[in-house]
């Protein structure tokens, strides 16, 4: 089969086209024809050496991906067959033309979605439902955005131009602040009347940590889930976190255990995954920004590092 590969850390050009043996399924996995695979950060962080794959996990980008059921491996006790589509959460392996999954962590795809549309799922939708609803009480912004608002609460934003801000309002968010032109912590406090927001989702780390703990309520929860400010501190945060008796709480998805992604991916399946149909209401949407041919990958890169996408970044594969 072909995958997406590179031979050591570097830049987008370091990237290419591989062939390399198809996988067999193991016991309770499935094989998975993939259609499309979605890119994510840690794509970029693996291919520059900074973020290794869960142990035990493919060495090949793609952490999602939509396709259709090729075989089952043995002790398979689901409900899946042979031409079935579906799409899944992986550890690695998701930018190849196939992939194997765990039977647990594979989802159906809602009528109406596209398979490129179904590869923008798994991974930030999952994420973000696990940070607002297992550790909290939601690329992962635009999910956040709707599953906040599914569940009543009101979603603030920082994005760095107009342009996503006014996208993000559309979907939702209550208000946003361009972080490269305000100091988001002063605007949120201005819009909740001084009170702070109660839950932080925060994939940037060290460069924001005064401003979060500034506009944390009492009582309120931070959720660190990526380190793309970086991850020096210099100054009282614990003493500001203490102060504001505030939580912080770190996560990651692709490094967890099996069964908690099983239990995660049935949770989502049962709660969320109906409403992406057009007549369910709220009815919520996988944002794309742009579709790319596995052959552009280097372009995909790019295009993602430029930081200029408004939702996910898809790719497909050939079939």
């Amino acid at each position: 089969m072909l995958a997406v590969y590179f031979d050591k850390p570097g830049g987008p050009e370091s990237l290419y086209l591989k062939e390399v043996a198809k996988p067999s399924p193991g016991e309770g996995e499935v094989l998975l024809k993939v259609a499309a695979s979605a890119l994510n950060r840690a794509d970029l962080l693996q291919r520059r050496g900074q973020y290794a794959p869960p142990p035990g996990a493919s060495n090949i980008l793609g952490l999602e991906a939509s396709g259709h059921v090729a075989e089952l491996g043995p002790g398979c006790q689901g409900h899946w067959k042979p031409g079935d589509s579906a799409m899944a959460l992986l550890p690695g392996g998701g930018q190849a033309q196939y992939v194997t999954v765990p039977e647990g962590l594979l989802m159906p795809i809602p009528e109406g979605l596209s398979l490129p549309q179904a590869a923008a799922i798994p991974e930030a939708w999952l994420t973000a439902f696990q940070l607002l609803h297992l550790l909290g009480s939601s690329g992962v912004g635009t999910a956040a955005i709707q599953l906040t608002r599914m569940a009543g609460a009101i979603p603030l934003v920082t994005a760095g131009s107009q342009r996503k801000i006014q996208m993000a309002e559309k979907l939702g968010a209550a208000v946003g602040f361009n972080y490269k032109e305000e100091d988001f912590s002063e605007g949120t406090l201005k819009f909740t009347k001084g009170a702070g927001v109660n839950l932080i989702l925060d994939c940037i780390g060290g460069s924001y940590w005064e401003k979060n703990v500034n506009c944390l309520a009492l009582d309120g929860r931070w959720i660190l889930y990526g380190l793309m400010g970086g991850d020096d501190i210099s100054g009282p945060l614990l003493s500001k976190l203490l102060f504001k008796r505030g939580s912080l709480i770190t996560s990651l998805l692709r490094s967890r255990d099996k069964k908690y992604k099983q239990t995660l991916v049935k949770a989502f399946t049962e709660q969320v995954l109906p409403h992406f149909s057009s007549e369910t209401s709220p009815c919520l949407l996988p944002v794309l920004d742009s579709v790319y041919p596995v052959t552009e990958i280097q372009e995909a890169h790019v295009h993602m590092e430029a930081n200029m996408n408004m939702g996910k970044i898809v790719l497909t594969l050939p079939q």
